[in-house]
């Protein structure tokens, strides 16, 4: 049996268990007004719980980014996602703050995989020109899963209950590793049902390695960063990542704060923004793509679409502050945020297969969320902190980081091209 256009059907099981990745990572948010009454909690433990989830997160991109290299993509998801399900469905148990707080560090862990495998996917499944689009569809599955989350668990909240809506989106992943296992049966080289136009596709698509690569065991560590480049994409995301969760993680909590909204509004209001995350997505992969199609430069077609949505980030974050007094007028302004988030996120993401050999792609992807995930703690901690009269000074701050992850793509990655024994930009 042959099926056409095979990687498409990759991408998209990829871009379902991303949707099912934050539809449980954002019930917890969604829920919580409920929850804390229930388990006698307030919103202090609301930020510890949330940043023990980012800690484990952090750590669980470098061990998964690690790990995906090590066993590969196939056997990698299954242990991410089944991991992370099972975590997710045990909440319904919990009782308090030790409780909450051991499922939702096993859930930050496992959760992590699914970044470092989707790019290490990527690079194996896509010639260069079309990792963005296909880096896009994958982050359009987050945006998509944020969109749903917010009706899907106001729904089965309002007819169940947190526990059992808990339950319920669990089995979600678990149900999803049996098609995965079917559909990833080997590499693109290997696949059985795949076409050999498609193969060749794919492989003509990619640098050839060479024979010292082929041998590699992959890069450690420590030699990755010793190349500036490196530090370009991890310095990117430190400065990126806190824009996206902080609408994530306390966007609810926000609309509760600021209107009153119970769990029913938040779900009718929440999901709006996301929308816009889903069609940055798609944008900025679809844009990468036909600037190196047309220029045959990976080099502009990735600046181009992070400089684009630098823009659009910043200036949705000064209209949050001078425009944003009502709840639709809000969402609205957030929606082109996370547009333009989304737009330059899906490049950003793509820089390590652009940057490193096939087996050392899940180790920078990792490195670069973790990273990224430490200037979310960070945040965590600031916010019950500096918003206690308005959420304008979160957004003034990361308003700032916008110009300064851009700037550190174009000052530290002259050029977008694999790093070798030839191309040796070390510090």
């Amino acid at each position: 049996m042959k099926i056409k256009g095979l990687r498409w059907w990759i991408i998209t099981l990829i871009g379902i268990a991303t949707i099912i990745n934050y539809i449980d990572r954002s019930a917890l948010s969604i829920m919580w007004p409920a929850m804390s009454k229930d388990l006698g909690m307030d919103d202090a433990d609301y930020a510890l719980i949330l940043n023990l989830f980012m800690i484990a997160y952090a750590v669980g991109q470098s061990i998964s980014g690690k790990l995906f290299d090590k066993i590969g993509t196939r056997l990698g998801f299954v242990i991410a996602i089944g991991v992370w399900s099972l975590s997710s469905l045990f909440h319904f148990a919990v009782k308090g703050v030790l409780s909450l707080a051991f499922v939702r560090i096993t859930l930050g862990i496992s959760e992590a995989g699914n970044w470092p495998g989707a790019v290490k996917s990527n690079s194996e499944w896509f010639p260069l020109k079309e990792r963005a689009i296909a880096q896009g569809i994958f982050n359009a599955g987050a945006s998509i899963g944020s969109v749903i989350a917010p009706l899907f668990i106001a729904y089965m909240f309002a007819g169940f209950g947190w526990q059992t809506t808990f339950i319920i989106i669990g089995a979600l992943g678990l149900v999803w590793i049996i098609p995965w296992l079917i559909v990833y049966k080997k590499l693109p080289k290997d696949h059985p049902w795949i076409t050999e136009e498609e193969r060749r596709l794919i492989l003509d698509g990619k640098a050839a390695p060479t024979v010292e690569e082929e041998a590699l065991k992959g890069r450690s560590v420590s030699e990755i960063l010793s190349f500036k480049e490196s530090w370009g994409v991890i310095a990117c995301r430190f400065f990126m990542e806190p824009i996206w969760w902080l609408f994530v993680g306390w966007m609810p909590l926000y609309l509760q704060k600021t209107y009153g909204f119970d769990v029913k509004q938040i779900g009718l209001f929440a999901w709006v923004p996301y929308v816009g995350a889903a069609l940055g997505s798609l944008a900025g992969g679809w844009y990468s793509g036909m600037v190196i199609a047309k220029s045959q430069s990976v080099d502009k077609g990735r600046k181009q679409a992070i400089a684009i949505g630098g823009v659009i980030m910043f200036l949705g974050l000064m209209a949050t502050i001078f425009f944003g007094d009502t709840p639709l007028k809000f969402v609205v302004i957030v929606s082109f945020v996370l547009f333009g988030f989304q737009f330059a996120i899906g490049n950003i993401q793509t820089l390590p297969s652009d940057l490193m050999d096939k087996k050392s792609v899940g180790t920078l992807a990792g490195l670069g969320g973790s990273i990224g995930v430490i200037s979310v703690i960070v945040m965590n901690f600031l916010i019950p902190i500096i918003t206690k009269a308005s959420y304008t000074p979160a957004f003034i701050i990361i308003a700032a980081f916008v110009p300064l992850g851009v700037f550190s793509v174009f000052a530290l990655i002259k050029k977008i091209q694999p790093v070798n024994n030839k191309n040796l930009n070390k510090y």
